[in-house]
């Protein structure tokens, strides 16, 4: 890839890279995962080609023959499966709504359907947005007044201006079902020790409760505007000092609070069937949380799942994917969801760097492996500039308009989270599949409809040929470099 840099404006999403419909009579139980597939259809995204998301070839399966050790193969064993996926997605913040509202009316309508489409876009199931203020807002806010610590003047006007009619349209796109959950990045200013949305602090003991009936008012607030809520994660970052909106949960803190506070009063406003997700941090520190909190009955009965964050390799090393796995063979009974990433912070040279598609590609494989089965993006739309973001920290995102002009930047970014939402469709179960060397990286999912998905990715600098072996049959594949291909097979 040239160095400097490069906008890609997409005006037609993926033109001819429109998966096959779900045939209503064929479903995965009539077709048994170990009967013959006739062909593969293999889609590219290339760093050194013009090739995103683009449909390369479609090659004939023959009889797999033994594989030898001089040569690469990726084995993929449908008949067994693992984790069933619930969705793939981005998050719906203040900052997202606020970009896309200057948007012409054209544009905005490419957005959702480069996103939500299943057969134009990338289509999207899975979000998640901020119970008030985050970083990713023009300034901080809560739904209460000052000292309101009865909740009186509970209101989401706010949201009302252009996150939730963003949330509205993205539904609409994505056929009138979005699977969303929500996070708080703070309480408000009065019920901390800080008395600061800002830098961290804890909640006061004596707003326990008071903060607990904040996120059913949430819930109820946003279901009235016709707007569902799936779950809710109980903190974000709850190990972060911020200079954003923070609040700091000891493991026994979070455990208590959910246990004492939070879960029996979802219940008691009959809102037992929201998920609840602890944790919603970095991998590095999984384990510890998870074993706290689900060891404890009465706590671990509020828990649907444990979120997780991949930051924790800002600081060096490399990602805690073995974190991930544990958690899930201690608990497999609890769910393991991907609740935010960003790449990189904002600068024009990190725009559009292979780079951090590459960190995508390699998370979602490595996350779906160690039995994840839901995998969120951060924002889905950021401004040229990295935000809007109230305190400076500014990102990259997969999408990012020009305000001036209204033009939309597509990232690589985009394209490679596109391989696995468009072709891996909720309901789709993870089968066994493995590479026979390091130099690639792969997952398999098999659909709904019959179809096989097997996601390789290929981060070396030169091309790789190797052969795909599904059950008895195989085919031969050929990844460019710094590539990322989707074989579906049928």
């Amino acid at each position: 890839m040239k160095t400097g840099i490069l906008f890609l404006i997409v005006t037609l999403i993926l033109p001819g890279c429109k998966p096959a419909k779900e045939n209503p009579s064929v479903t995965r139980d009539q077709q048994s995962p170990s009967s013959g597939r006739h062909t593969v259809t293999v889609y590219t995204t290339a760093s050194q080609k013009n090739l995103r998301l683009t449909h390369t070839v479609t090659k004939d399966f023959s009889k797999a023959r033994q594989p030898l050790e001089t040569e690469t193969f990726v084995v993929v064993n449908p008949g067994k499966i693992f984790q069933t996926l619930i969705g793939i997605g981005g998050a719906l913040t203040d900052a997202s709504a606020e970009v896309f509202a200057t948007l012409p009316a054209e544009k905005q309508k490419e957005l959702l359907t480069a996103y939500y489409d299943p057969e134009q876009g990338i289509g999207y199931t899975f979000a998640r947005t901020n119970i008030h203020s985050c970083d990713f807002s023009s300034a901080s806010y809560t739904y209460v007044s000052d000292d309101d610590k009865v909740l009186k003047t509970f209101s989401i006007d706010h949201d009302r201006n252009y996150r939730i009619p963003l949330i509205k349209q993205a539904i609409a796109a994505a056929g009138g079902k979005l699977k969303l959950f929500a996070s708080p990045w703070s309480p408000p200013a009065f019920m901390k020790t800080n008395h600061d949305m800002l830098h961290g602090g804890k909640l006061l003991p004596e707003y326990a409760d008071a903060w607990a009936l904040y996120f059913t008012k949430f819930i109820k607030a946003y279901e009235s505007e016709g707007v569902p809520i799936w779950g809710i994660t109980v903190q974000n970052e709850p190990m972060a000092t911020q200079t954003w909106e923070s609040c700091i949960y000891t493991a026994e803190e979070e455990r208590d609070f959910l246990k004492n506070h939070l879960g029996p009063t979802m219940a008691h406003e009959g809102l037992s069937d929201k998920k609840i997700i602890v944790w919603d941090h970095n991998r590095d520190l999984i384990v510890h949380r998870a074993n706290t909190i689900l060891e404890d009955p009465e706590a671990a009965k509020y828990v649907w799942g444990i979120g997780f964050h991949w930051y924790e390799t800002w600081t060096g090393g490399e990602p805690m994917y073995g974190n991930v796995a544990l958690v899930h063979e201690s608990w497999p009974e609890k769910h393991l969801i991907f609740t935010e990433g960003t790449p990189a912070s904002y600068s024009r040279e990190n725009l559009m760097k292979w780079e951090n598609a590459e960190r995508y590609g390699s998370s979602m494989i490595h996350d779906f492996n160690a039995g994840t089965e839901a995998w969120t993006d951060w924002n889905i739309l950021l401004d040229m500039q990295g935000g809007p973001n109230h305190v400076g920290n500014f990102c990259v995102a997969p999408v990012h308009a020009d305000t001036a002009t209204g033009e939309l930047v597509y990232t690589p970014s985009y394209f490679y989270i596109g391989h696995f939402s468009k072709f891996i469709r909720p309901g789709a179960q993870r089968v066994s599949c493995a590479p026979s060397r390091s130099i690639l990286e792969a997952t398999s999912f098999l659909n709904l409809d019959g179809s096989l998905a097997t996601v390789v990715m290929n981060r070396t600098g030169r091309e790789i040929r190797f052969s795909l072996i599904i059950g008895n049959q195989q085919v031969p594949g050929n990844i460019p470099a710094h590539a990322l291909q989707t074989y579906v097979a049928r």
